[in-house]
């Protein structure tokens, strides 16, 4: 076994982010990994905050599994250590913000500074000209010491409107092209290639999936090819020296006690259940388990396991598929008929319930492997950074759902925001019905793994 590194890690690397949300980031940062992946360099993406949508096409784009950074959620420990092992081994690093650079807490900005890494701004410049050197200064300038790499220019109209911008700029050099409003466009004076804001598209709970596209590789390559007529994307090998940073190397190296050793865990995933963080996966596999995979759509049956984990997803749009599905219904009732423990989070809970009321107000049937009904909303009904203590462990994650549910079912516990403690009636419950545990909650399995093993049935106490 290689002895950890005790030495700083150099790479380039640049934190994509933006004023606020909606200004094409997850775009930019897909084409930049696409556009210098397809160059042969190693690049490595990670996403800023929770979100399980754009990790997707960070993959397909760098081709490199794509991890969360949070100081918050993740820690600043578990941020180090992944910054550290990436730099090891790759040529680029591109680091997605959340929301805008100043919001949240922790923000982007917060871990930009913290590590050094320099600040790419994409604006969207549709509807502003001399306005956007003012919200650049203000970007650049209204934190001290905040590190930048410089500015793109979004969604843009015109060659003209391309100078207008441009020339806006207190410092020329902050200048780093800009994208096309709409395709197929001429190129903006050579410097803007033709990005077309639907190349990812949305819906209710963000992105569109990249597996859910026959086609979407090709609109990786549009976009890295717009973005290759731009000063950014024309940065060489050489150029990208100037972004280098020295990430150092963790304290020590953490540790994660082999609590599932010899238990199977049986994991959902499919176009209903995708809502998965590789470091959750990571994090089981560290602590012994043998992960095997089903699809709850198509399969029949729950492959052998000892436990099984229902991540969160889109049920609300296979409601058809789930109800038919009677004998993986079957199955996951004979899981639990026999005490093996059952994790369901978010989307794998509604799955659970009896009904579903959509948005439009049609009823329909799901597994009923759960007392109550989950009714689907058109606003969101939760959003934000929670933590859950289990066995008094805490673990940390977030919510983010636009149904409501309503059951009989016995609360163990409720979460509660950063800094609070649980109040009755109050945060995401976690729902136990016999070994079912469930709950609206997403939880980092790095930030508490004991909690996590607890929910998968292993007896921590005696192991720690």
């Amino acid at each position: 076994m290689t002895a950890p590194a005790t030495a700083p890690a150099s790479c380039p690397a640049i934190l994509v982010a933006a004023p606020a949300s909606g200004q094409g980031k997850t775009t930019v940062t897909a084409a930049l990994a696409r556009l210098h992946a397809r160059q042969g360099r190693r690049v490595r993406v990670f996403k800023c905050g929770p979100d399980f949508l754009d990790p997707h096409w960070h993959q397909l784009a760098s081709g490199a599994p794509v991890h969360q950074l949070d100081l918050w959620m993740t820690g600043e420990a578990d941020c180090t250590e992944r910054l550290h092992a990436a730099a090891r081994e790759a040529d680029l690093l591109i680091i997605e913000g959340v929301m805008g650079l100043f919001d949240g807490q922790p923000s982007a900005a917060d871990l930009a500074q913290r590590f050094g890494v320099r600040v790419l701004a994409v604006v969207d410049a549709s509807a502003m000209a001399g306005t956007f050197g003012a919200l650049v200064h203000g970007l650049k300038d209204y934190r001290p010491d905040l590190p930048w790499a410089g500015v793109l220019a979004n969604r843009v109209g015109s060659a003209r409107h391309a100078e207008m911008l441009q020339d806006g700029l207190r410092q020329p050099e902050d200048w780093l092209g800009a994208l096309a409003r709409v395709a197929p466009a001429t190129d903006i004076a050579g410097q803007a290639g033709r990005a077309n804001p639907a190349l990812l598209p949305e819906r209710h709970l963000g992105l569109v999936a990249a597996h859910e596209l026959g086609d979407s590789l090709q609109r990786l390559d549009a976009a890295a090819d717009a973005l290759a007529a731009t000063p950014l994307g024309q940065m060489g090998e050489g150029d990208l020296q100037r972004w280098a940073v020295a990430f150092p190397a963790p304290a020590a190296p953490i540790h994660v006690p082999p609590w599932l050793q010899g238990r199977t865990v049986a994991v959902a995933r499919d176009a209903a259940f995708c809502f998965i963080y590789a470091a959750n996966l990571q994090t089981l596999a560290q602590m012994g388990a043998r992960l095997v995979f089903f699809s709850p759509l198509a399969d029949s049956a729950l492959p052998p396991c000892d436990a099984v984990w229902l991540p969160g997803g889109y049920p609300e749009l296979h409601t058809a598929q789930i109800a038919a599905n009677t004998s993986m219904q079957a199955s996951l009732q004979a899981h639990l008929a026999q005490h093996k423990p059952l994790w369901a989070e978010c989307g794998g809970m509604m799955a659970l319930f009896e009904s579903i009321t959509l948005a439009d107000g049609s009823v329909h049937p799901l597994w009923g492997l759960l007392p109550g009904t989950v009714t689907l909303h058109r606003r969101l009904a939760a959003l934000g950074a929670q933590h859950l203590t289990v066995e008094g462990r805490t673990l940390r994650g977030h919510t983010f759902h636009y149904s409501t549910a309503d059951s009989p079912a016995a609360v163990r516990a409720r979460t509660a925001r950063p800094g609070a403690q649980p109040q009755e009636g109050a945060g995401e419950a976690l729902y136990q019905h016999g070994s079912l545990h469930a709950s609206y909650f997403h939880a980092w399995f790095a930030s508490e793994p004991a909690a996590v093993a607890s929910l998968f049935g292993a007896a921590v106490g005696a192991c720690a």
